[in-house]
């Protein structure tokens, strides 16, 4: 293997990778992301969406970098960063997040528990065929502590965007700034306000979906970038560039992510694996798009019929959706407890029984659970602004901060799929059913 390689990105432009960072990336836990598309079955609405989550791990590792030259972090700080950057997307599944909701019920565990799993060695690497060519390889931890990185470290940041990374510390006082004393920007660094994700998925996004929401100025965070009582922060001249990303994001959110016709092919393939073999389900951190779609179409009965629909874009058709605004305070209080999968799953059977429909003919979706599911960071816009020795929250400074605060990611409650010709029986049913 060669000791470095410069690999041309259609959005960073050309980025060097060497040392351990390019012996992970040869890895096939990192190869298998070839195969899974960044944006789920975005494509169907966005054409050009075809990008894949090894493009956006390389992007994400390479804004790590210049990050950390930006703050001058020392070697070892680095290089945990680089690798947690890296490694960050590597135990999802097929189609990225479409599934999570549901492998979370099935067995328990998010992509991000995937991703621990592997890297500590928890896990199979590879497929029998697929190990037979490579031969045996040691798990990313061996890696890891041969080159001096620590798996722990490593495993903590890539679990940060879930956790409270302030629990069980105590505020300090220095100067009449209260702050909590221990660094933790590497973690905000990986999720975070101003986290690297995040800084390449929305430009890189915004390219491959060919919208205009996704531009923000990096060149100018990475000016501004500061280090301030163990926090990551942006000084007050970085304030307009700040801004900006917090728009970048509530619009490509509203515009791209929760894309309503995106959402309704999500959800009939999250169908089709509902209604295959549970066994399908082992082991998918080894499947890409492609293999478990195949798995998929093999199956007898609904799910090969779905994704016969889904190849083909036979799309199901919305039956309602109702607007937040059009809702009372109580009703959106019913919808609340819809959050939770299995509840919503057997108000889904309900609805298609009062209709008279087969179970897999309705499709409910509340979008609130997958808020939390898929990593959306649009509540997490209070961006700390250093002014002079000070920190602030972004909101105090922008009056366009604090709007996009108190605005939603989507404009509707809830929306009921189904197939064309049962779109009436369907939204009557689903009214009796859901607020009756």
């Amino acid at each position: 293997m060669p000791g470095s390689k410069i690999i041309h990105d259609c959005v960073h432009g050309s980025v060097k990778v060497e040392g351990l960072v390019l012996e992970l990336l040869e890895r096939p836990e990192m190869q298998r992301l070839h195969g899974v598309h960044q944006l789920g079955l975005a494509h169907y609405v966005f054409p050009g969406a075809n990008h894949t989550r090894l493009e956006h791990s390389l992007g994400t590792c390479h804004m790590a970098h210049l990050m950390s030259q930006s703050l001058q972090l020392p070697d070892d700080e680095r290089r945990t960063l680089l690798v947690a950057a890296l490694l960050h997307d590597i135990g999802h599944p097929p189609f990225s997040h479409t599934l999570e909701e549901v492998l979370q019920d099935r067995i328990g565990k998010d992509h991000m528990d995937v991703t621990t799993d592997i890297i500590r060695g928890r896990t199979r690497l590879m497929k029998d065929n697929v190990a037979e060519v490579l031969g045996p390889l040691p798990p990313i931890c061996e890696l890891l502590e041969e080159n001096d990185v620590n798996v722990d470290e490593v495993c903590e940041l890539i679990a940060s965007s879930r956790k409270d990374l302030r629990s069980g510390q105590t505020l300090l006082v220095e100067e009449g700034q209260a702050h909590f004393g221990t660094k933790r920007y590497l973690g905000q660094m990986i999720s975070g306000p101003l986290d690297v994700d995040q800084m390449d998925y929305l430009k890189r996004d915004a390219y491959y979906t060919g919208v205009a929401h996704g531009t923000i100025d990096v060149d100018r965070l990475l000016q501004t970038v500061a280090l301030f009582h163990g926090d990551l922060v942006i000084n007050k001249g970085g304030l307009v560039a700040a801004e900006g990303l917090m728009v970048a994001r509530a619009l490509m959110y509203t515009s791209v992510y929760y894309h309503k016709t995106a959402r309704i092919a999500e959800q009939m393939l999250c169908k089709a694996v509902e209604n295959a073999p549970s066994e399908m389900l082992v082991d998918l951190q080894l499947e890409t798009d492609c293999s478990l779609a195949s798995l998929l179409r093999s199956c007898p009965g609904p799910t090969s019929v779905l994704m016969i629909k889904l190849d083909y874009r036979r799309l199901y058709k919305r039956a309602l959706m109702l607007p937040i605004s059009s809702l009372s305070e109580e009703k959106l209080d019913q919808l609340i407890e819809l959050s939770d999968y299995r509840m919503r799953k057997a108000k889904e059977k309900e609805i298609a029984s009062r209709a008279g429909v087969p179970d897999t003919a309705v499709l409910l979706d509340i979008p609130d659970r997958s808020l939390l599911l898929s990593e959306l960071r649009i509540g997490k816009t209070d961006v700390p602004i250093l002014d002079g020795d000070r920190v602030r929250p972004l909101s105090r400074y922008s009056p366009l901060a604090k709007a996009i605060q108190a605005r939603g990611v989507h404009d509707w409650a809830v929306m009921v799929s189904t197939l064309p010709e049962h779109r009436e029986e369907v939204e009557r049913a689903t009214m009796k059913v859901l607020f009756d």
